[in-house]
C-alpha cells in the first residue's frame, strides 16, 4: 500500500522582515508579523488622531473616552493615552454606560475598570436607572407584550439600547465637561452603518456620521472615531498584542438585530471584493465633503437645521421630543 505524504504546513513570513506572519491584509496585499501589524495599526490611529483631535495652543482639553470592556474601546483608550496621555494640557476620562444586562455588563465593567487602573485614567459610570431608563433586561422582557398592542414599535432591544446609551454617553461627557467624545467604532462598524443608511435611503444619518471635528454642534462635544479605518480583525490582534484586559462575550440581546444582517453582508462583500469596507466609508466621506462644498459656495439649504432642546429632558434633538423620551414613555406606559 502506497504511503501518503505528510501534509506540510508552512507559516508565511512577514513581507517586512523574516518573522512569522499573523495577518494577511487582502485589501492591501500585505502580510505582517505581530510587530509590523501593530506598527500599521498605530500609524492609522495616529493619522486619524492628528486629523480629528484639534488641541488648542493655549488652554486645557478634556477627552471623554466611551469604553465598554471590549476590544475596540480598549484599543481606543490605550492609543489615546499613548499619544496624548503625557500632555499636561490634556485630561483623559473614561466611562461606561451600565445598561443593566445580567451576566454581560458586570464582567465587562470589571475589564473596563482594570484597563483604566492600568493606564492611570479616571473611570466613571452611569446606569440606565440613574438616567430614568429601565434596565435592558426589563426592556427586552416588555417588548413582546408592547408589540402586540402596537405593531409599529421597534421590536429589537438594540433599537432602545442604542438611543438610551447615547443619552448615557452625553450625560457622562457633560459631567466631566468634555471637549471631545472618543468612540471606538472600527472599519467594519462604519461600513455596516453606511450600508444600513443606504438601504434605508437615509442621507441625513450619513451626513451626521462621526467624526464631527469640522462640523460641531452647539451644546454637544464633537465625536471622534480614531479607529474608523482599522478592520475589526486587526483591532482584535492589536488588543491581544498589547495584552489589554478584554471582555469577549456578545450582548445576549443583540442577536437578530438589523446590524447583524448588515454585518454578514459587509463581511461577504469584503470576502468577495477586498476593499469594499474602505469603499463604503470613502463614499460616505465624499458625500459629506460634497455637502460642505455646497455650503461653502453659499448653498444654505444644504446646511442641516440645528437641533433644538427636547421639550421633556432638554437634550438636543431634531424633533419636538427626543427619541429617548419617546421610548421612556413607551416603556413606562405613558404613550
Amino acid at each position: 500500500m502506497a504511503q501518503e505524504d505528510d501534509a506540510v504546513f508552512t507559516v508565511p513570513t512577514c513581507d517586512s522582515c523574516s518573522k512569522p506572519a499573523v495577518l494577511e491584509q487582502a485589501y492591501s496585499g500585505r502580510i505582517l508579523c505581530n510587530e509590523h501589524m501593530a506598527k500599521s495599526v498605530r500609524k492609522k490611529i495616529g493619522r486619524e488622531l492628528r486629523h480629528q483631535l484639534k488641541l488648542p495652543r493655549e488652554g486645557n482639553t478634556t477627552i471623554f473616552v466611551a469604553i465598554s470592556g471590549g476590544k475596540d474601546s480598549a484599543v481606543l483608550l490605550d492609543s489615546i493615552v499613548d499619544r496624548v496621555g503625557n500632555r499636561p494640557d490634556v485630561r483623559i476620562v473614561a466611562g461606561t454606560v451600565d445598561e443593566g444586562i445580567e451576566g454581560y455588563r458586570p464582567p465587562s465593567l470589571l475589564c473596563a475598570q482594570e484597563l483604566c487602573e492600568r493606564l492611570g485614567v479616571e473611570f466613571i459610570t452611569v446606569s440606565y436607572p440613574e438616567l430614568n431608563f429601565k434596565e435592558m433586561d426589563e426592556v427586552a422582557a416588555k417588548i413582546p407584550g408592547l408589540a402586540k398592542e402596537n405593531k409599529h414599535i421597534p421590536r429589537m432591544p438594540c433599537s432602545y439600547c442604542g438611543v438610551f446609551r447615547r443619552q448615557g454617553i452625553n450625560h457622562l461627557a457633560k459631567k466631566v465637561n468634555a471637549d471631545y467624545v472618543a468612540l471606538g467604532h472600527n472599519l467594519d462598524d462604519m461600513a455596516q452603518t453606511v450600508l444600513m443608511n443606504m438601504t434605508n435611503g437615509d442621507l441625513e444619518r450619513t451626513l451626521r456620521l462621526a467624526p464631527h471635528t469640522t462640523t460641531p454642534v452647539d451644546g454637544l462635544a464633537p465625536r471622534i472615531v480614531p479607529l474608523r479605518w482599522i478592520p475589526e480583525q486587526e483591532i482584535q490582534l492589536y488588543a491581544l498584542y498589547r495584552n489589554l484586559p478584554l471582555h469577549h462575550e456578545e450582548c445576549p440581546h443583540a442577536r437578530g438585530a438589523l446590524r447583524w444582517r448588515h454585518r454578514d453582508m459587509v463581511a461577504q462583500m469584503e470576502s468577495d471584493v477586498p476593499g469594499t469596507r474602505h469603499g463604503l466609508l470613502r463614499m460616505a466621506d465624499n458625500i459629506k465633503q460634497l455637502r460642505d462644498q455646497v455650503i461653502d459656495l453659499g448653498g444654505s439649504e444644504a446646511r442641516p437645521a440645528p437641533p433644538m432642546p427636547c421639550k421633556s429632558c432638554g437634550e438636543l434633538t431634531s424633533a419636538t421630543q427626543c427619541k429617548a423620551c419617546d421610548m421612556r414613555e413607551l416603556m413606562n406606559g405613558e404613550s
